[in-house]
């Protein structure tokens, strides 16, 4: 059985500290692990932990940002209201950063002005201004070359215990508590060997600016001040993981006969006996016999020892001549490879190598959709493994190809806000699969089941 309580204390006045006590039942040492995270008006004073003796946090009324715990051990991982974080993948660099209104204010007119909240209707000129204002005051540079990133999205988060989601639809919030990320994107070639961002703002309160360099080894926390203002990227990796597209099974431009070889010779072999031993005028009932007997060992042999004969006429393909698990692994691990760019002509060329005719923007818009985190702000997972579990084929009728009913599950992960998000799903489709100019492609889905695992 779980319970769950919850109990509200009414203040009469505004306290400067708050004390939380364990249960001890008199001892020295709690009798029960409690985990726990304090919320001042709306935003977070600490990180997840276990309350294992008496806490005292001071409460800053003015900015609850600024209310912390005396116990360290109680403090934030980022311990400041603002926040940036560089994400470097194959083809592609971030920056991200975390910032309030409260402390853009400061330094750029945001309309908040004697205001309490921000109300909807507001918020997304606001988020245009801050967006055009922190793009003024970092500079990035990936390889020794200065880049200018492009703005991704920028959109309100609801940051809690587990993660942080963005506001949708708007709702008023809070001029002390609201808090937007705002993410930059630089599209590259493979992955590059440095990067670094140079950061300009620095809150009046906070000593430093908490921040990370992330690749696919985690990330590397850093915190940056006015005197030591670089975040810095170098690839370390021994052996980084740049994905690739994958060799797929040529497809046969002929249809094909599924012949026994033992079959073949017996019957080539009888005709041959017959024009040989009549034109000897040798006595033809044995003759016949032997023939005849030639054709029928012919037929009952036909199972064994059957190869595939290209026939230019013939639509149709042996399924057993078809290693369909691996066409249909290759194809789907590169639709996939296909969204590891950023620029959407690159993504539709390399699905073009997997996909054919309407069927493109359809992969195109599932495969999308699929691999975005809605709560995220549309944050794409990287793909990391695809596994075909299943692929149960059939020959089509009257033209090349098959059709076959696949299931595979799909691996990845996305680093985002500082934390790195897993994602697994399962799917279930019905993929028809033709020859085109001598290459599989996929010309036809039906999703049957999507399942997220993970």
């Amino acid at each position: 059985p779980v319970i769950f309580v919850v109990l509200s204390y009414e203040f009469s006045g505004l306290p400067d500290t708050l004390t939380f006590h364990p249960p001890t039942a008199g001892g020295a040492y709690p009798t029960a692990n409690i985990g726990f995270i304090t919320y001042h008006m709306g935003l977070p004073a600490m990180d997840f932990r276990y309350l294992g003796a008496e806490s005292t946090i001071g409460l800053d009324w003015d900015d609850p940002w600024f209310s912390k715990f005396r116990n360290r051990n109680l403090w934030r991982q980022y311990d400041s209201p603002l926040n940036v974080f560089l994400y470097v993948e194959p083809y592609e660099v971030r920056v991200e950063i975390i910032a309030r209104p409260a402390d853009l204010r400061r330094w750029v007119d945001l309309g908040l002005a004697d205001r309490d909240t921000i109300p909807a209707g507001m918020q997304r000129a606001l988020l245009d201004t801050a967006a055009a204002f922190l793009a003024r005051n970092f500079v990035l540079s990936v390889d020794g070359q200065l880049a200018t990133p492009a703005l991704d999205r920028i959109n309100f988060l609801r940051r809690t215990l587990r993660n942080s989601t963005v506001i949708d639809p708007p709702e008023p919030l809070s001029v002390v508590s609201a808090t937007f990320g705002a993410i930059y994107v630089l599209p590259t070639e493979g992955l590059p060997t440095e990067a670094a961002v140079t950061w300009n703002l620095f809150p009046e309160r906070a000593q430093y600016v908490y921040s990370a360099a992330t690749d696919e080894a985690g990330p590397l926390p850093y915190r940056l001040a006015p005197d030591d203002n670089v975040l810095h990227w170098q690839n370390f990796l021994t052996n980084p993981t740049v994905p690739t597209l994958v060799e797929v099974p040529p497809a046969p431009r002929y249809g094909r006969l599924r012949v026994s070889v033992l079959t073949a010779l017996l019957i080539v072999g009888a005709i041959a006996w017959l024009g040989f031993a009549l034109k000897r005028a040798a006595r033809r009932n044995l003759v016949l016999a032997t023939a005849g007997a030639a054709v029928v060992a012919g037929v009952l042999l036909a199972p064994l020892l059957q190869v595939s004969v290209p026939i230019p006429w013939l639509k149709s393909l042996p399924v057993a001549d078809i290693d369909a698990p691996e066409v249909v692994g290759g194809l789907l691990t590169n639709v996939y490879r296909a969204f590891d760019f950023r620029d959407e002509e690159q993504v539709y060329d390399v699905l073009a190598r997997s996909a054919t005719g309407d069927l493109l923007t359809q992969i195109y818009l599932e495969t999308r959709r699929g691999l975005e985190l809605q709560s995220q702000g549309g944050a794409r997972v990287k793909v990391k493994e695809v596994t075909v579990e299943e692929v149960k084929p059939e020959k089509l009728d009257g033209r090349l190809g098959f059709r076959a009913q696949c299931r595979w599950q799909v691996a990845g992960s996305v680093g985002h806000w500082g934390h790195v998000h897993q994602r697994s799903n399962r799917y279930v489709a019905v993929l028809t699969l033709e020859p085109v100019d001598g290459a599989w492609k996929i010309t036809d889905m039906e999703l049957v089941e999507e399942e997220r695992v993970l």
